[in-house]
Formats: C-alpha cells, sequence, structure tokens
C-alpha cells in the first residue's frame, strides 16, 4: 500500500457495517472517538489524509 498511485483508498473506517463494502481494509469503530484514534494512527502510518464522508464513515486515501 505504500506504493499504491495517488487517489487510492488505502482503508475506511466506519461506525456503520451496513454502509460499507468494497475491496479496501475496513476498521468498525464503536464510537467517534475510537473512529478518529483508529483514522489518526492509519494516515499516520500509511502517509495519507482523512476525510469525512459525513455518513459515519472516514476514508483515508493517499494524494
Amino acid at each position: 500500500m505504500l506504493n499504491a498511485p495517488s487517489g487510492t483508498i488505502l482503508a475506511v473506517i466506519t461506525l456503520n457495517m451496513e454502509e460499507v463494502g468494497g475491496g479496501a481494509p475496513i476498521f468498525f469503530a464503536r464510537d467517534e472517538e475510537k473512529q478518529e484514534k483508529i483514522a489518526l494512527y492509519l494516515s499516520r502510518m500509511l502517509d495519507a489524509t482523512v476525510h469525512d464522508l459525513e455518513n459515519g464513515t472516514l476514508i483515508i486515501i493517499r494524494h
């Protein structure tokens, strides 16, 4: 994933399991605090940016 092309979704962090699917790794969080913490750690490790879809789902994308 470190060599993923620009614009690639590297991970999805969600509060709602029914809202997501697809090929990127999906992380389920119990609450918004845990979701933010997971997103922060993953974005730092993957050198990527977190985007809020405002439906209980965050995505991490390499720009």
